[in-house]
């Protein structure tokens, strides 16, 4: 490799606004491929609380004065400078022993990670502060007391302890959620591959476009640091199920019901599904993820297949196709030419991998690979953390207890024969809850019967067949849309996900009270709350439109010359509409009733003002509902209220939302609707 030579660096923290080292010279980090020191790494004397307190009482202030899509928008800004960066972080990632594709889904698939989140904040949630959830709850007949639940970010740090085998990804996707939400963070990553995460931060603070105190850094033990976190903070950790719940038990967590989100060990299956017999694209496609998952970082990572569960009648087949691909696999250098698997992460990983196959053979056979010796094309397999990859048979599959409950973190799987798809999810579910599990077919019923079995013991359930070969992500790649995290052995946690995520780190309260109180904390109006009627609010720009601006249309009536035009001109002809026995005998309606669509379109007529002004566009209704039938000679009249208002942080528009509600001349609700108009944020006045 070409920066063996390197004089070690001293790793550096990042805490109280500037990079401390630890007392003391440092213990050693090792390239994983080559085996000499990479890096010197400690904490002592570092001072933890303080830093905890730092975080609270500059990082979080300064996070909460941004609005939401303020602080998307600047993730998207960082993220953008590392996408500028990244071959810098390619270089110091083989020194992880992953090679650069390897590597891909660590730097490329992190910083993108982020990206996307920054992108559905800005898209899904509210350029406010305050996220209101669900629908106004009304708790009183006359609608005098009213309830909403709102998400606030809590007012803490968020505390994540990392894995060593994604160093970038690892922590992007735990602070883009957390600092989208508000929350300042402190990051701790696995001392294996520190070096890498430290480089990352670095460069993120450079760009000076984090708030003082929203991101810290932990390179090394993090000491006395849990023994300090209050009920406002939250803590994240991914690692082993034993150092888990040692944490979770932390009497500081346990005293303070501080909120604990664990990712643990995962014995994750793939299925091949009855149908897929050799030469089915299906039986192919299988195959080659379980390869693909066994070599990818040399098999260190949480999502990986361990246990391949097949027909017992394709078992040899699986594994003779399986054997026949591992072979050709080239081990070696991470940089080296043409290779495709590089190091674990330490020589003591691997042993421990070899270690964990000792205990794992109890039940089963190894039926490919040596997991003592190895082939490489490059480097010295007594120096570097090499090993080739290794298949095992499990002798009596549901049997086999340590097959389904130890974790080789490495280039191992077992294969397990079963006889139907009843036993094939037995075998499954015995890894006691898993990350992700995955099953190929091209059968609807297979699919059916095995994933509603695999559900509710699997964060994510990855069907395969030739319809999705070309477009899937595959087995193991967690996306930032979707749930990361799984039941039982797994952790019982739950990370990305979308905007799930980000509420994770915000509190979700109840708010009661008038709809004037609770649309004076929320920003948002509230059916009963003080409306106002000086002008059309079609003309006002966002810097003149203010919530409660409403216009009440004039009244106009339904006929049926205006049904009988509107079914014939959209082809709508429905036989509720044109058929007057037929609508009788319909349980729901008098007589013929004019379409729901009509009436919409009716209001838009009603509430619409024609000239130019600052509304640019319609984008769409949410929560359409049609709630009394509408008559011929019935008359319709519309209530428009500005309902919400939330401007773009980076653009000369914002997004309105408007309630509408369409009454007859009984002042009953025929429909009621939310219209989204895009509004100029500001607009000559009129002539």
């Amino acid at each position: 490799m070409k920066d063996t030579a390197v004089k070690p660096r001293r790793l550096q923290s990042y805490l109280e606004g500037a990079w401390r080292a630890g007392t003391g010279e440092g213990r050693p980090v090792y390239n994983a491929a080559t085996g000499q020191i990479h890096a010197l790494i400690g904490t002592e004397g570092l001072d933890f609380k303080a830093a905890l307190e730092w975080g609270r009482r500059v990082g979080g202030p300064a996070l909460r004065k941004q609005t939401i899509h303020e602080r998307a928008l600047m993730l998207k800004a960082i993220g953008l400078k590392l996408m500028e960066m990244k071959e810098e972080f390619y270089l110091e990632n083989f020194a992880t022993g992953a090679t650069r594709k390897d590597g891909w889904i660590d730097i490329d698939g992190g910083i993108g990670t982020m990206l996307t989140f920054s992108s559905k904040a800005r898209l899904e949630l509210p350029n406010a502060k305050l996220i209101t959830e669900g629908p106004v709850e009304r708790l009183s007949r006359d609608g005098s007391f009213v309830a909403q639940h709102v998400l606030s970010p809590m007012e803490g740090v968020a505390v994540h302890i990392n894995a060593f085998n994604f160093p970038i990804w690892g922590m992007l996707e735990k602070i883009a959620p957390s600092l989208i939400a508000g929350m300042p963070c402190i990051v701790k990553p696995a001392s294996q591959t520190a070096y890498l995460t430290e480089l990352v931060v670095r460069r993120m603070l450079e760009t000076g476009l984090l708030p003082e105190g929203a991101l810290q850094l932990v390179t090394g033990s993090a000491g006395d640091l849990l023994d300090h976190v209050s009920e406002q903070d939250v803590v994240t950790f991914t690692g082993s199920a034993g150092t888990g719940r040692m944490l979770k038990a932390t009497p500081a967590i346990v005293q303070n019901s501080v909120r604990f989100t664990m990712e643990a060990d995962s014995l994750n299956a793939s299925v091949l599904g009855d149908d897929a017999e050799p030469g089915t694209p299906e039986f192919d496609l299988f195959v080659k993820e379980v390869a693909r998952e066994m070599t990818v970082k040399a098999g260190q990572k949480c999502t990986a297949i361990r246990r391949a569960i097949v027909p017992s009648r394709f078992e040899d087949a699986v594994i003779e196709q399986l054997s026949a691909r591992l072979a050709k696999t080239a081990i070696g250098l991470p940089d080296g030419e043409g290779v495709q698997m590089g190091a674990l992460v330490s020589r003591k990983d691997r042993d421990g991998v070899r270690e964990k196959i000792r205990e794992i053979a109890a039940d089963c056979e190894i039926v490919s690979g040596d997991p003592e010796n190895v082939t490489l094309v490059s480097g010295d397999a007594g120096q570097g953390a090499f090993m080739a990859p290794v298949l095992m048979r499990a002798r009596d599959p549901m049997s086999a207890d340590a097959a389904h409950g130890i974790e080789a973190f490495g280039p191992v799987a077992t294969v397990m024969g079963y006889q139907d798809a009843d036993e094939a999810v037995a075998l499954a579910r015995k890894g006691r809850g898993s990350l992700v599990s995955s099953l190929f077919t091209n059968d609807r019923d297979i699919a059916r019967d095995v994933v509603t079995g695999l559900a509710p013991y699997h964060g994510r359930v990855l069907i395969g067949n030739r319809g999705s070969a070309k477009t899937s992500t595959g087995h193991g790649s967690p996306l930032a849309p979707l749930v990361h995290g799984g039941p039982g052995r797994a952790g019982g946690g739950e990370e990305m996900g979308g905007i799930r995520g980000v509420k994770h780190f915000m509190q979700r309260t109840a708010i009661q009270g008038t709809p004037e109180m609770l649309s004076a904390v929320t920003g948002q109006w509230v059916d009963g709350a003080p409306a106002q009627s000086d002008g059309h609010p079609f003309r006002k720009s966002l810097a003149e439109l203010r919530i409660g601006d409403q216009v009440v249309t004039k009244s106009r009536e339904v006929t049926q010359e205006d049904v009988e035009h509107f079914a014939h001109f959209t082809g709508d002809t429905f036989y509720a509409h044109m058929n007057s026995d037929a609508a009788k005998a319909n349980p729901f309606f008098e007589d013929r009733v004019a379409h729901g669509y009509l009436i919409a379109s009716f209001a838009a007529g009603l509430f619409v003002d024609p000239e130019p002004g600052p509304v640019l566009a319609n984008y769409g209704v949410d929560n359409l509902r049609f709630l009394t039938p509408v008559y011929f000679g019935d008359s319709l009249q519309v209530r428009l209220t500005c309902k919400e208002i939330n401007p773009r942080a980076n653009g000369d528009y914002g997004e309105v939302r408007w309630d509408c509600r369409v009454s007859n001349q009984k002042d009953e609700v025929v429909a009621q609707y939310d219209v989204l108009t895009l509004v100029a944020k500001t607009w000559p006045q009129a002539a």
